[in-house]
């Protein structure tokens, strides 16, 4: 599918909330192959979250825009010689179709042109073995770093017992 016409812009701090319903609806919706309902109840953020990360320096929100809802967003801040990646959606009308490879690719030329980073790092929850599949085909390798699932950040209740994040890195 050509997402050419697809454009990645600069979120606004008005549209703070539509990136709160994308993530919340990617990720604890009913539809949708990223979508982590069966593991996690509760929301994945809210609107201050993302409000606060707007306002995080060498930080920025990406989006792209439907008539009638957000398509995608990403997240991308620099964090020393990293830029962490987060907030990452694709809306489950057109999740498997290309467009999410095609944005985590416009992000990451973002990053190393304007940031001046070669490095990218997020984290996943480990009990996603499909979304880990899904960025080790884009490059990003598993560290040793597994962490408890962060109860105290808010995004979300782990419906079963033992739930832990685990953080990916590509180097370009």
């Amino acid at each position: 599918m050509d997402f050419s016409y697809f454009r990645l812009e600069k979120a606004g701090r008005g549209q703070a909330q539509a990136i709160t319903d994308l993530v919340n609806l990617t990720y604890r919706g009913e539809t949708g192959w990223t979508r982590e309902t069966h593991i996690i109840q509760g929301d994945r953020t809210n609107r201050q979250e993302v409000e606060t990360a707007m306002t995080a320096p060498d930080a920025q929100f990406f989006i792209i825009n439907q008539p009638q809802n957000l398509a995608s967003c990403i997240y991308i801040a620099k964090e020393n010689d990293s830029a962490y990646i987060g907030f990452f959606s694709v809306h489950p009308s057109l999740q498997g179709k290309g467009l999410g490879k095609y944005v985590l690719e416009q992000a990451e030329t973002f990053a190393l042109s304007t940031l001046g980073v070669h490095k990218f790092v997020m984290f996943v929850i480990s009990q996603r073995p499909e979304l880990i599949a899904f960025y080790q085909r884009r490059g990003y390798s598993r560290t040793s770093r597994v962490e408890t699932y962060p109860l105290h950040l808010g995004i979300g209740v782990p419906k079963v017992s033992g739930l832990t994040i685990e953080y990916l890195e590509k180097v370009i």
